[in-house]
Formats: structure tokens, C-alpha cells, sequence
């Protein structure tokens, strides 16, 4: 990676109050690099930054996701109990997920209507709502 190709990544974790080491940086680049919105796992952008060549431990790729869902710059969507996808895309929008691929996708917003939501208990607000539209093929 160029230092032009960094100093876009770096702008984005400093702006976030994250240190920008080398391999954030490297994660950074692989995940907003070109500007498009991506759902990925730790084990998928593990093998994205091992094929560019860059020295990085599954760990590490674990603790960056997280240090970047505390930051603000990733959202994580639980699909079941063992299964998390990060998004780019920090906006509430909801998500297909298609089981036989196993991948995640963006669902049209604009599509989706919510009438009412059931109140939250006493002393509790409602955070954030979730929409995770799971597709299988017709057998």
C-alpha cells in the first residue's frame, strides 16, 4: 500500500479517536478502501489482508472489529448465536441473509414498513432494531 492509499484510512481511524497502527490501517484499507459498503466476517477479511500480503493474526482481526464497532465505524449483525457480520454501512438498514451462501447483503430500506414496536420495559429504551430477512432456495 502506497502512503497515499493510507492517508484516507488513517484520516478515517484518527477521526474516530483510534490510533492508526499498520495493521488497522491495512484493515481499513480492505474494508473502505475503494468506498464500497461490505459485509464481512473476521475470518473472511482475515484471508482478503493474508492475500495482500499483509502479516496480521486472526486475533488481531477480531480486536480491530471490535475497536471499530466501539468507534462508531462498523456495525456488527449477529445472523445466529456463532455468526457475526460487520457492515460498512453504519445507517439502520435491514439485511438478507442467504443461508445456503452464507453471506449477508443489504435489503431494500425503502421496502421495509415496522407498524409498532412493543413498549420497553420499565427503567429501558429500545436502542437500535435489528431486521435480519433470512432466504433459502426452494428445494
Amino acid at each position: 500500500m502506497s502512503k497515499d492509499t493510507n492517508y484516507n484510512e488513517t484520516k478515517w481511524l484518527t477521526a474516530a479517536g483510534l490510533r492508526p497502527t499498520r495493521q488497522r490501517v491495512a484493515l481499513a484499507s480492505m474494508l473502505m478502501g475503494d468506498g464500497e459498503h461490505r459485509h464481512v466476517t473476521a475470518e473472511s477479511l482475515f484471508a482478503l489482508v493474508r492475500d495482500a500480503g499483509e502479516r496480521v493474526s486472526l486475533a488481531t482481526v477480531y480486536n480491530t472489529l471490535r475497536a471499530f464497532c466501539d468507534a462508531g465505524l462498523l456495525q456488527e449483525i449477529a445472523v445466529d448465536g456463532s455468526k457475526s457480520y460487520f457492515d460498512t454501512n453504519t445507517h439502520d438498514h435491514p439485511h438478507f441473509y442467504w443461508e445456503n451462501e452464507r453471506t449477508l447483503t443489504d435489503a431494500p430500506v425503502q421496502e421495509l414498513e415496522i407498524a409498532r414496536l412493543p413498549d420497553a420495559p420499565l427503567g429501558l429504551e429500545i436502542s437500535k432494531v435489528d431486521v435480519v430477512i433470512r432466504l433459502r432456495r426452494i428445494q
